[in-house]
């Protein structure tokens, strides 16, 4: 019994023995950006691999993929988005508009202040909620 596990054990070693010693790793390992028309420069010795990457057009030029802006349009925006600002743009000179046209524009004033206020005071507890030991 155990000298069939010591033959099995020995059966599962014998790759090992066969294959070469183990090559060590580079001494050198350069990484070059490639633009344009470049190409790829030869290692200067045996003990030194150059990885190439083509990174574009030019180095002072965005990226193409990035260069593009996303459409804002107004059929690029929510229906909800362009209510608001429809029933925005239309609030002014009604009651509560803080506007100073129409007759009761200048209503909504003192509510428009007080929820910048509440905004506000929201703000800073979250600001202070993430700073640690804040209060």
């Amino acid at each position: 019994m155990i000298a069939s596990l010591f033959a099995a054990t020995a059966m599962l070693a014998t790759p090992a023995w066969a294959q070469d010693k183990p090559q060590d790793p580079p001494k050198r390992v350069r990484s070059i950006l490639l633009y344009g028309q470049e190409e790829c420069p030869k290692p200067a010795s045996e003990e030194e691999i150059v990885v190439c990457a083509n990174a574009g057009e030019s180095p002072y030029r965005i990226p193409k993929a990035l260069r593009d802006q996303p459409n804002e349009g107004a059929a690029a925006q929510a229906w909800t988005n362009r209510v608001e600002t429809v029933e925005e743009v239309n609030r002014v000179g009604l009651p509560n508009s803080c506007s100073p046209v129409g007759m009761g524009g200048q209503t909504g004033c003192t509510r428009q202040l007080l929820q910048q206020w509440a905004q506000d005071r929201v703000n800073r507890r979250a600001k202070a909620a993430r700073i640690p030991g804040g209060n």
